[in-house]
């Protein structure tokens, strides 16, 4: 007993920090009354989730939101495969809805948005059965809500920074946050723009190589509407996303042509190496828009709710590729040929569209010491059709219905979570391609139209206060995202490139296993194992002097993830252990790193992947006249598998320093910033592709850069100003304290 009691005291020395200092309440003097605020905390670990604080953060929130996601320890981010969380591969949502995109579309979308923006980001690794059976392994939502208060107030948040390559190049984010309310209702409006100039230099193999200069618009309008109808809500809201591109490429390298030879059967063809320089101009103009409407009925017991809500999400994507110049030497030839304009080489545009409707009823149950009881249904529709240069190559539609029951219960130190998702697909469509002779094909989608079961479990054992045991299983499904779907290329596109979707991909089956150890909301230690049926992966080939970059399904797959954080306060170098254990923790005012280590590998059949190491560290110290540093350090190790690549240079390799100070009574926030100091952050991979040739890629972006963050609360001269719910995009939750809305 002793050495149970001497163990939990080291455990405690080292983690009780994380510990919200209970009485650590701000007293602000007012004429007539007493604001209370509490800290938050900028990491808190769940049994189904990770939730990390963006508003309070200067190292997450001072340059775009993927640039602050790429900081989260545990994640890995790449141009080629995604995004994937201590080994699950995840579906993004945005306030609660799939954003339903992926790869190069994905990395666009977020880079136009301003990371102060971003209130929290949770990462739910296993979703229960009230959330959809769609969200694959593991779900990342970014929630932007803000809170409203009674009379107006408004907060301001602004940005710069600076690359200096070849060139200066500057950054700039810009948005104001208007809350208010009158007797009658409540309305927010959150209003913000991007602008970012960047450089992209890419190789592919010793057949391409480019340089391309970036110009990024971002603009950004959400609103919301609340209206209380007794103990009853009525909740409406409005978001507009727009992001309007233009990319500079200039790209040279060798290809292969391709010659029919006349009066041949069955056709024959002749092929001409050639070398060219090139220069290009690339478009892309995106709309996103997504209304929602949610009532909100409420009963006596508040732990019992039915909720309704209807939404829509209307999204299109416009791409095109102008060729300036071309200029072309054949192998076989002495003499260039003359320069040529090719003028309108892609004209590609997409239109999705998304339809749902859902109700939620969860109340209370007399079940061993206490329970809760949830089930509710969702309808949805999806449509999704592409063309090309005036051909509709895809048409694609989506109907899902869908019911959920699940139960929760406490018995002593345990928590159950037993639940089950039932949901009804039917998948079709048609796709037009030109075949080798150039004749208009016509085809069928591959149909799936299947009724399947979803169970997922959970049990909790707590071992003392703050510290549990928890083991978790689920059974989910991930539909290919419409960006994968695409036939249509929405990148760059040299002479001897193809960059397609694949308009047949199947839907993912997985299995989700985890073990996790946590104490003290920042300390963990878990084992997971996905395993995933007909995963979707990129795939990128070589066949002679042509470069071919594919969607497939991987039959079968395995992802083994093991990972631990630790915090460690400096104060245990310079206190003894008795004074530790009498100190009552606020993470934000004191000296401490933290250390995060995880070990991912990737079982593909036929192909042998080596596991790679994932390590952050995260230092904040609090130097004289309370400026705070934080220090951030990602490394991932290289010569290992991810999917179909290998890494020859990690990932992850890059340091950030952040200096922040309050001003003003904590009204104003300055940052000073300083991102990948080494500029060591490139990616440099080789492709295993299951058939073809290998194919070497780099791409190197200026992530080294320098700025100034500046966030002002703008005074109220009320000062007794009472918070209401959040009502940006708020469903059911708000009331459990950072639970995740549910999604589409």
């Amino acid at each position: 007993m002793k050495k149970k009691i001497t163990a939990l005291s080291i455990l405690s020395t080292v983690l009780i920090f994380a510990q919200e200092k209970t009485n650590n309440q701000v007293k602000e003097k007012q004429i007539e009354g007493i604001t209370i605020t509490k800290t938050k905390k900028a990491v808190e670990q769940k049994a189904d989730r990770t939730i990390f604080d963006f508003s309070e953060q200067p190292q997450l929130n001072n340059g775009n939101v993927l640039e602050g996601i790429k900081k989260l320890p545990g994640l890995v981010s790449t141009d080629i495969a995604g995004m994937m969380y201590q080994g699950k591969v995840l579906d993004v949502f945005l306030n609660g809805r799939p954003l339903n995109i992926t790869s190069n579309e994905l990395n666009s979308f977020l880079e136009g948005m301003p990371a102060n923006s971003v209130d929290r980001i949770e990462v739910i690794t296993q979703p229960g059965a009230e959330f959809p059976a769609t969200s694959g392994g593991a779900i990342m939502n970014i929630i932007t809500n803000k809170n409203a208060n009674k009379y107006l107030t408004a907060t301001y948040s602004g940005n710069y920074s600076f690359t200096n390559y070849d060139k200066l190049r500057s950054r700039t984010s810009n948005s104001l946050n208007l809350n208010a309310r009158n007797k009658i209702f409540g309305w927010q409006l959150n209003v913000g723009q991007n602008y970012r100039e960047s450089m992209l230099n890419g190789q592919q193999d010793n057949l391409l190589t480019s340089n391309t200069d970036r110009f990024g618009r971002g603009y950004f309008a959400k609103s919301g509407l609340t209206f209380d109808l007794g103990q009853d809500r009525l909740l409406v809201n409005y978001d507009i996303y727009h992001n309007n591109n233009d990319n500079y490429t200039l790209s040279n390298g060798d290809g292969q042509q391709r010659i029919p030879v006349p009066n041949t059967n069955p056709q024959q063809y002749l092929f001409r190496d050639f070398s060219f320089d090139a220069s290009d101009a690339a478009h892309t103009l995106t709309t996103r828009q997504e209304a929602v409407v949610t009532y909100q009925k409420r009963f006596t017991d508040k732990a019992q709710k039915l909720d309704f809500q209807f939404g829509y999400t209307k999204s299109d994507s416009k791409f095109a590729q102008n060729n300036i110049f071309r200029d072309t030497k054949y192998a076989d030839s002495n003499s260039p040929e003359p320069r040529i304009s090719l003028g309108n080489v892609l004209d590609n545009t997409s239109d999705m569209r998304v339809a749902n409707f859902k109700v939620d009823y969860s109340q209370p149950l007399n079940l061993l010491d206490g329970g809760k009881v949830s089930l509710g249904g969702l309808y949805e529709h999806q449509g999704f059709d592409t063309e090309s240069k005036g051909i509709t190559n895809l048409d694609y539609t989506r109907q899902t219905a869908a019911t959920y029951l699940e139960f929760q219960a406490k018995l002593k130190k345990f928590d159950f979570i037993l639940g089950t998702r039932a949901e009804n697909y039917d998948i079709s469509g048609i796709t037009r391609y030109y075949n080798q002779t150039n004749l208009l094909i016509e085809a069928d989608l591959i149909p799936f139209n299947k009724f399947k079961l979803f169970p997922n479990a959970s049990v909790q054992y707590n071992l003392m206060n703050q510290v549990y045991v928890a083991a978790n299983y689920n059974k989910k499904i991930s539909l290919p995202s419409i960006s994968a779907l695409n036939p249509n290329n929405v990148t760059f596109q040299g002479p001897n490139t193809q960059v397609t979707g694949n308009p047949n991909l199947q839907p993912t089956i997985f299995d989700n296993y985890e073990l996790k150890i946590s104490a003290f909301d920042y300390a963990f230690i878990g084992y997971s194992v996905s395993s995933a049926k007909n995963q979707v992966a990129q795939i990128i080939r070589k066949d002679g002097k042509n470069l071919f970059n594919e969607q497939v399904n991987i039959s079968d797959m395995r992802i083994h993830n093991f990972n631990v954080g630790l915090p460690v306060p400096f104060m245990i170098f310079s206190k003894p252990l008795s004074e530790i254990m009498k100190f009552n923790f606020n993470p934000d005012k004191i000296n401490f790193m933290y250390i995060y280590a995880g070990y991912q590998k990737h079982d593909i059949d036929n192909l042998n992947n080596r596991g790679f190491w994932i390590f952050n560290l995260m230092t904040q110290i609090i130097l004289p006249k309370e400026i705070k540093l934080t220090a951030n350090y990602s490394y991932l190790t290289p010569k290992a598998g991810y999917f179909y690549f290998t890494a020859e240079k990690p990932f992850n390799n890059s340091f950030d320093l952040t200096l922040t100070k309050k001003f003003m009574d904590n009204r104003l926030t300055v940052s000073v910033f300083a991102n990948d100091i080494f500029n060591g952050q490139v990616m440099q991979v080789r492709s295993n592709p299951p058939s073809g040739e290998a194919v070497f890629l780099r791409s190197k972006y200026d992530t080294r850069n320098f700025g100034l963050s500046v966030n002002y609360k703008i005074p109220t001269k009320n000062k007794l100003a009472k918070e209401d719910a959040n009502i940006l995009n708020q469903t059911k939750k708000e009331e459990s304290g950072g639970v995740m809305q549910q999604g589409q």
